[in-house]
This record gives C-alpha cells, structure tokens and sequence, in this order.
C-alpha cells in the first residue's frame, strides 16, 4: 500500500531519531524503559491508522513527543545537553527536560483522548468534556509516577536514572503539574485548530 508523503515523513523522522537514539546510549537498559512507550505508540498509530485515522495535528504531536521521548532515552533525562544548557541560562539546580516530557504526557493524550471522544460521540463539546480531559490526563501522569515507582522497587540499580529526581523532593507533584498544564495548553491553546481539522475530516 502506498504511504502518503506526510505518512512517509512521520515514518522517517521517528525512525532516523530512534535509530540515533538506539546507537550508544548511556545506559541500555533505561534507554529500553524510557523508548518503549514511543515504541508502542507508533506501533498502535500504525495498526489503527486505515479504520481510525486521526487529525494530522494529532499525529504531529506525537511524533514531537516521541522524539523527546527518544532525546531522554538517550541521553536519560537528567543529561540532556539541551537541558543542561538551559540550567546554566537560568542557573537553576537541575536538569529540566524531564519537566518538557511531562508537558507532552498531558498535552497529547489529552488531544488524542479528545479526538477519540468527540468522533465516537462520547461527550459533546463543553465543560463536562474539558474536565474529562483533564482528569484524564492526571490519571495518565499518575498511572506513569506508579510505573516508575515500581521499575525503582524491582531494579534498585537503575532506580535512580530512571526516576530522574536529581535530588527534587517534589518531583513527582510537579511532574503531575506539567502534565496538568500540557493538558490545559491542549484545551485552550489548540481546541480550536482541533475541531477544525475535525471537521474538515468529517466532510472529506
């Protein structure tokens, strides 16, 4: 079956930025903990995308939010070059970029969870649907600070790259405040280019 060119390209940048990723990473087994949900989220964009496709929107996002995904994976979140440049900057205590992939774990479940809603008619537009999504994406962060509580319990070697703390005592609340804002973002900044992209495959 032949790929659309904007198919073919999300394939090739994921691939080339996993590929790089995959090539000498600082520590191999957290490089497979922190690529695996992108792994899996191209894997079930790929499987659904002929009876359930979504908006190109939708499909941008998580492409962004792999390669951070893929970036971490590498490089794990509390070495990231872009990360420590960006401490320096600010002088801040610690590496940051753990808190843009948080922002991507609220922002793009809550567009693809507002897709799925709106097309399957779930809820209608409104305040009822923008709580939903919110407490939606609170779940996921929180259901993702329990996975990494559990990879800290069962593998105490790698316990401390993966949690990616740095010493934050707040780590976990704030990483659920990024999510919260993600989402948020998602809501008020993007709704409106959402439900246009809705309609237009709607008609088409």
């Amino acid at each position: 079956m032949k790929l659309s060119a904007s198919v073919s390209m999300w394939v090739v940048v994921f691939g080339a930025v996993l590929f790089w990723s995959g090539w000498n990473p600082y520590d191999r087994y957290i490089w497979v903990l922190e690529v695996l949900p992108a792994v899996v989220a191209a894997l079930v964009l790929a499987r659904t995308r002929r009876n359930f496709q979504l908006t190109p929107l939708v499909y941008q996002l998580v492409l962004i939010h792999c390669v951070v995904l893929l970036v971490g994976g590498h490089y794990t979140y509390a070495r990231v070059p872009f990360g420590d440049w960006f401490m320096e900057l600010l002088d801040l205590q610690r590496n940051h970029y753990d808190k843009l992939g948080h922002l991507f774990q609220g922002l793009v479940p809550t567009l693809v969870a507002r897709e799925v809603i709106l097309r399957v008619r779930v809820l209608a537009r409104g305040g009822w649907l923008n709580f939903f999504l919110l407490c939606f994406a609170l779940a996921v962060s929180a259901f993702y600070e329990l996975i990494e509580w559990w990879v800290a319990v069962f593998s105490e070697t790698a316990a401390d790259a993966f949690l990616g703390t740095q010493g934050y005592v707040w780590d976990t609340q704030s990483d659920m405040a990024m999510a919260l804002l993600g989402s948020l973002m998602g809501i008020i900044a993007l709704g409106r280019c959402h439900d246009h992209q809705l309609r237009r495959s709607s008609s088409s």
